[in-house]
């Protein structure tokens, strides 16, 4: 059966590679991992320019990342002197990070198979490793455990359906075990990891608890939002797909109270952008275009990237997309403003969501209807709207300090 499932993930490995190189003409994403990894030997050696001895973060996409940066950020202010290099597999984590000042290099990992990995590991010669939330390369893990690199997973979460709790799971088992330690976010999946009878792991919590505090204490002035809010109240929905500015919208459409309304697309592109003005039936200005009537508007588009986490400063609700399609996005990133954050039906994944509902601090809807319902009752009631905002500001709270947890262990 292991035998088995090494060949299906080699086999699937490379037919993964033959799709990307196949769509890359026609898809902007399959080319920046084709083109990202084409001379991945070359580039690496020369940022690397002959330095070894790093330690090695390693991050699927920015939303992970993010989940990273409180420890490689806790980890450097300790030890000034470590060299720090970060991993990304998707262009979206890479294309928005790759000049990083946190580390000494950002680079694409390559593509998981016994040479890569050899060759990978020949020219970084981590003293540590850690990879953040999942992704597990058998070939990269397998050949740090060879090396006896300490590796580390943090900020895991685990699901009955992952193949380490099937019955032809025992591959993936097995890269369970390279890690020296394993960090997990929550109990439900400790309880998953016992059943398979690991027990290198901690249930440390998730570092976004950390990252979101971390933010909100930075969090730039940003004169635009200012100067259209103009003293009035206002919503932030941030990373919203079509499906949530339709439902939006609709609501902005028949909405007559003080309530503004701030709309940051996840999506910024020129069409995208321009579909989302040919719905708003309101008088709305867009944050890249000089207005000097913007205090005269109802809504506000966002279309630049890099402003959403500042933006929630100014809100007083908060919407999150991403809960009509394949998920929700970052719910943390306004509740620790302590403001009250709505979302779609698709969270039942992410346990900080299904958290903040239980704390009272989150409103998941799945309609124009509980839409409504909800966001009339917090933009009409003070009361109301400040004791969920409380809740959402202490679930955030109580819930920190995975970070310290996962440093403690690295600076052993």
């Amino acid at each position: 059966k292991n035998m088995i499932s090494k060949i299906i993930y080699i086999a699937g490995l490379q037919v993964y590679k033959l799709v990307l190189h196949l769509v890359a003409p026609f898809n902007i994403k399959a080319k920046q991992m084709v083109d990202g990894r084409r001379e991945w030997k070359t580039n690496l050696a020369k940022q690397l320019n002959g330095r070894t001895g790093f330690v090695w973060f390693h991050c699927a996409s920015l939303g992970e990342f993010e989940q990273g940066r409180p420890v490689i950020e806790a980890y450097k202010a300790t030890k000034p002197d470590a060299k720090i290099l970060v991993t990304f597999f998707s262009p979206s984590g890479y294309e928005i990070r790759k000049n990083y000042a946190g580390a000494d290099v950002v680079a694409y990992l390559p593509f998981d198979s016994r040479r890569n990995a050899r060759l990978f590991l020949d020219m970084v010669q981590p003293e540590k490793a850690v990879f953040v939330k999942y992704e597990y390369w058998y070939y990269f893990l397998s050949g740090l455990n060879q090396r006896k690199v300490p590796t580390y997973l943090i900020s895991a979460i685990f699901r009955p359906a992952q193949p380490f709790f099937r019955w032809y799971g025992g591959f993936y088992r097995k890269m369970l075990t390279r890690f020296t330690q394993m960090y997990v976010q929550n109990e439900d999946s400790a309880v998953l990891l016992r059943s398979i009878r690991a027990d290198n792991f901690e249930v440390a919590g998730d570092t976004r608890f950390d990252r979101v505090m971390q933010v909100a204490q930075t969090a730039k002035k940003v004169d635009v939002v200012e100067a259209f809010a103009n003293g009035k109240p206002l919503m932030v929905a941030g990373s919203t797909w079509p499906q949530d500015e339709t439902l939006l919208l609709a609501f902005i459409k028949n909405y007559s109270g003080d309530y503004k309304f701030v709309l940051v697309p996840h999506e910024v592109t020129p069409s995208h952008i321009a579909a989302l003005e040919r719905m708003i039936a309101v008088p709305y200005a867009l944050f890249s275009k000089e207005d000097a009537l913007i205090a005269d508007k109802n809504v506000l588009v966002i279309d630049t990237i890099g402003l959403l986490s500042s933006a929630y400063r100014y809100a007083n609700i908060a919407y999150i997309g991403g809960g009509f399609g394949v998920g929700i996005h970052n719910t943390l990133e306004a509740a620790t403003y302590g403001i009250p954050v709505l979302w779609g039906p698709n969270y039942l994944k992410f346990h900080e969501a299904i958290g903040l509902a239980q704390a009272g601090g989150g409103f998941p809807v799945n309609d124009i209807g509980a839409l409504t319902k909800v966001l009339n009752q917090l933009l009409n009631d003070n009361a109301l709207r400040i004791h969920a905002g409380e809740a959402a500001r202490c679930f955030v709270q109580n819930n920190g300090g995975a970070t310290d947890k996962v440093l403690k262990a690295l600076l052993r």
